[in-house]
């Protein structure tokens, strides 16, 4: 482990590394609760441990967080500094903390490493993204009951932030809600996913070593039944960010009270492939869209809906295709795939194949694991009642439906509770715009599976997928309030 992380790590007698926790400003060892062990899916191996917040705890990260915002001694020059430096650091630190991903989080270490270069981007963005914080002047001219007048409209600090984020991309996720969230002024108490904690909190000790105050950044660790219900439920919590399943979504939004909500929950993203599709692409890009993270994904492409005059040909398009994803070694720069994240997500992934199977569906590749390498699966024969056509997947798993138009591939996507992402792979550009617009996602793509990045395009989801918008400028949106000061000019 690099020096700079020598001071949050403290070495037990079974030489299992646990990492402190940054509450009030200090790295302190927490020892109350009891403790989580990380484990190395690829491995089935302990690689770090935390420690299990109680009430106490929390609260009093909470209390801390209230005097951290939009404190004096960071105004918003520094703020830029200060991430600037921190995307300095990550560069210095980018091997140790791409390979605490793959440990902790078992996907590959070439994935690992685009994903900390996807946060050093997202880091340098920020003086882009801050100019949202600019305000507007707005003159009353144009309204008869306003002449006379003129308003300066701002964007405050919301207060302070829980940011709660997933196990899928550990380190990117929580980011994303991190840094807008201080870059607006606010303060923020991180809660990262009990499975992979390690790189979000490698990633806290660089804003505190880049300059972010005390107060402004805590870190808790525990259940998300627990300690996420204290979080949101708070009356001191001002708005909760929040990325994972619509099952706890919905928990949230009914702790919340009229705390502001910004929620990025499951997805069912359709890809579509008309007949005039470019078929080599589309197998292409929706392998990519399936396989890549193993699946867990909540943009993963979790249905493919293909004009029957091109089935035939996509499905030995994607079978070819599918060979480039292999499962292996994770920390193998080859390896293109790494495992599910624990026993409970393969089962789940397994039994929704099983059941399209025992439905009539057919296996053109896949359908077995080892261990928790789950192995790159097409189903073909899938049809739209079954469970794997409607239900979240979050695994490698691309069940294939036979439509006869575009017009029944538009009703069968927008028939999903989910709105999150879709796709759609044609030639004809006119169409490929009106079935974008008839989609009920909240991001459509037209000839490639759905990616978010940096997040220079917004992106959040509808129905059942969510609330709010993340992206560079749009992050902000969420995170602050609007105060309107009209002055009238006739004294």
């Amino acid at each position: 482990m690099e020096k700079l992380f020598e001071n949050i790590i403290v070495s037990k007698s079974d030489n299992i590394p646990t990492y402190k926790l940054l509450i009030q400003g200090r790295w302190e060892e927490i020892t109350g609760e009891g403790s989580i062990d990380v484990i190395n899916p690829a491995r089935d191996e302990i690689v770090g441990r935390v420690p299990v917040c109680d009430k106490k705890e929390v609260e009093r990260s909470i209390d801390t967080a209230r005097n951290g915002v939009n404190i004096t001694d960071f105004p918003p020059v520094k703020r830029l500094a200060v991430m600037g430096r921190a995307a300095e650091l990550m560069e210095q630190n980018i091997d140790v903390i791409s390979r605490t991903i793959t440990m902790e989080n078992g996907k590959p270490i070439i994935q690992a490493r685009h994903e900390v270069e996807t946060t050093v981007q997202r880091l340098r963005l920020v003086r882009e993204e801050a100019r949202v914080l600019y305000g507007e002047y707005i003159p009353g001219e144009w309204v008869a009951d306003t002449q006379g007048k003129f308003a300066i409209v701002q964007r405050n600090p919301i207060g302070v932030v829980a940011a709660i984020s997933p196990f899928n991309y550990p380190l990117f996720i929580g980011a994303a809600k991190i840094i807008p969230a201080l870059v607006a002024g606010n303060a923020v108490v991180v809660k990262p996913a009990s499975a992979t904690p390690l790189s979000m909190i490698l990633f806290c000790r660089l804003l505190q070593e880049a300059g972010v105050p005390p107060a402004a950044l805590q870190v808790v660790t525990g259940s998300g039944s627990e300690i996420g219900k204290i979080l949101t439920s708070s009356p001191h919590i001002d708005a909760i960010s929040f990325t994972g399943s619509t099952a706890a979504g919905h928990a949230i939004a009914g702790s919340a009270g009229m705390k502001k909500l910004h929620l990025e929950l499951g997805g069912k993203a359709a890809a579509i492939v008309l007949e005039d599709a470019d078929i080599e692409l589309a197998a292409s890009q929706i392998c990519k869209g399936t396989f890549k993270n193993s699946g867990q994904r909540c943009d993963a492409v979790s249905r493919v809906l293909v004009a029957k005059k091109v089935r035939n040909k996509f499905i030995e398009a994607v079978e070819e295709c599918s060979k480039q994803y292999t499962p292996g070694n994770p920390l193998d720069p080859e390896t293109t795939m790494g495992p599910l994240i624990d026993m409970n997500a393969l089962e789940k992934v397994d039994e929704k194949v099983n059941d399209a199977i025992n439905n009539g569906a057919n296996i053109v590749v896949g359908g077995k694991y080892d261990a928790l390498f789950y192995e790159p699966t097409i189903l073909d024969q899938v049809v739209p009642e079954m469970k794997i056509a409607t239900e979240e997947i979050f695994g490698p798993v691309m069940p294939v439906i036979s439509v006869e138009n575009h017009e029944q591939a538009l009703e069968i996507s927008n028939s999903s509770e989910y709105g999150l992402d879709s796709c759609l792979f044609t030639r004809d550009i006119n169409r490929a715009l009106e079935l974008a617009a008839k989609l009920q996602d909240g991001s459509v793509t037209i000839n490639a599976a759905p990616s978010h990045g940096s997040g220079h395009f917004p992106f959040g989801g509808n129905k059942k997928s969510g609330m709010g918008r993340e992206g560079l400028k749009y992050s902000i949106d969420e995170l602050t309030r609007l105060h309107t000061i009209v002055v009238h000019q006739k004294l």
